[in-house]
């Protein structure tokens, strides 16, 4: 392996001083480009900027532009290494590269990552030390996202390698995804215990034990998402909070800036409680 990544750790941070960000997943079907001007009304603390086929998701002179104009710091970028966006970007190594660009470009300290498919051959199975490498060479957290098992009939089907659960994986830092844990049916405040240190960014949503990727409002859902801010909060979370909630199915005018405020009090509410103390001096629950 390439070097240390020792210099990639933060100093922790506690309580209502854990930034809070809105990935531009959050908007869509709107473009990449609103995403900015929502966290400014909204009061988040920056974006996410999930790479796409959408041009602007693509641009760093246009997301920096945008940056600047609406005081929004990019915080991370979204690899496109979903489904959807496999013709993004070339190869499963090049996405990550091109990521890694990005976010050296904007000023982003992370990119997130999915874990790699089953059928992507040698890019699966050097993964792990090829994302080390990376990070090595360039100074960039790349944080691997807890996925989940795809069912049919009653049955599993192997979509990902080595596996869709971060945990006993060689990862340094990983992204915990609410929703995706909703459908592994796990217990997102054990396993964020068990992760300690290596959880570096949060996609704050919610879920259902559904089968589907609901990102719910968080607090919507089964998931115990409130405990699990409080927890960070008082251990010294070193990373971000990013809202990811879908929006797409909006009834009326405002209903999405509903949810995503609603999202970012959420979030603001249980960081906070987090980081105060007990009568007894201990850290709140």
């Amino acid at each position: 392996m390439a070097g240390s990544t020792a210099h990639l750790a933060p100093a922790p941070r506690f309580g209502s001083d854990i930034p809070v960000t809105l990935s531009s997943s959050s908007v869509f079907p709107l473009g990449t480009q609103d995403v900015f001007a929502t966290a400014q009304d909204l009061g988040y603390d920056g974006v996410e900027v999930m790479v796409t086929h959408n041009a602007w998701s693509q641009d760093a002179d246009r997301l920096k532009r945008l940056s600047a104009r609406h005081g929004m710091p990019i915080d991370s970028i979204h690899a496109p290494t979903l489904l959807f966006t496999q013709q993004v970007w070339g190869s499963a190594w090049s996405k990550i590269r091109r990521s890694v660009e990005l976010a050296q470009a904007v000023g982003a300290p992370v990119v997130v990552a999915h874990p790699p498919f089953r059928w992507q051959g040698t890019y699966a199975s050097g993964f792990a030390e090829g994302i080390h490498e990376i990070m090595a060479d360039t100074g960039v957290v790349i944080a691997v996202e807890n996925m989940y098992p795809w069912r049919a009939y009653g049955r599993e089907a192997t979509m990902y390698l080595p596996h869709w659960d971060p945990m006993p994986e060689p990862y340094e830092h990983v992204c915990w995804d609410f929703s995706h844990a909703a459908i592994a049916r796990e217990d997102s405040l054990e396993a964020l215990r068990r992760l300690g240190s290596r959880v570096r960014h949060i996609h704050l949503t919610d879920g259902n034990d559904s089968g589907k990727d609901d990102h719910l409002v968080p607090g919507e859902g089964t998931q115990k998402v409130a405990e699990s801010l409080r927890h960070l909060a008082a251990d010294g979370f070193a990373g971000t909070v990013c809202v990811e909630v879908g929006t797409r199915g909006v009834e009326y005018a405002g209903q999405r800036e509903e949810k995503l405020a609603a999202s970012l009090a959420f979030a603001r509410e249980h960081l906070a409680a987090g980081g105060t103390k007990d009568d007894d001096g201990a850290p709140g629950a």
